[in-house]
């Protein structure tokens, strides 16, 4: 794999490399990913899952309904999550990619729950669920 885009924890137990480029970025608002990052505003780059090489014995991972979220057990860092109803697609934290500068989001998704005190005026477009349509109708 000709890695384009790297990353991994802040330990360097788990990384991973992509052979191509992001099909979304974005912002997210929604309560859970609020809980699983623990900050006000998580950002996603997404890829196609078959063109990520991801390695890590420390890499875990926690199940919530259709959404599994992999994180690093030795340091905590988020690494990614994928959800069962986008089959092929792995959502990385921004900020666990060795150069975050290069993937500028391009859109607000769950705005119907960022923080009243959270004000982001880049004129983005933003939804009121998600951003990424899901195939059985269920944006939430």
């Amino acid at each position: 794999m000709t890695a384009l885009h790297t990353g991994g924890c802040r330990c360097g137990a788990v990384r991973f490399e992509v052979s191509a480029e992001p099909h979304h970025v974005s912002y997210c608002h929604c309560s859970d990913c609020r809980r699983a990052s623990g900050a006000p505003v998580s950002a996603f780059v997404g890829f196609m899952a078959d063109q990520v090489a991801l390695e890590g014995r420390t890499l875990k991972s926690f199940v919530n309904g259709p959404v599994e979220r992999s994180f690093c057990g030795n340091c905590g860092s988020p690494i990614a999550y994928v959800d069962a109803r986008l089959a092929g697609q792995i959502y990385f934290m921004l900020g666990v990619m060795d150069m975050p500068a290069y993937f500028k989001p391009t859109h607000h998704a769950y705005v119907r729950e960022q923080l009243p005190f959270l004000h982001m005026p880049d004129n983005l477009p933003r939804h009121l669920k998600s951003s990424v349509a899901r195939p059985d109708g269920n944006d939430q």
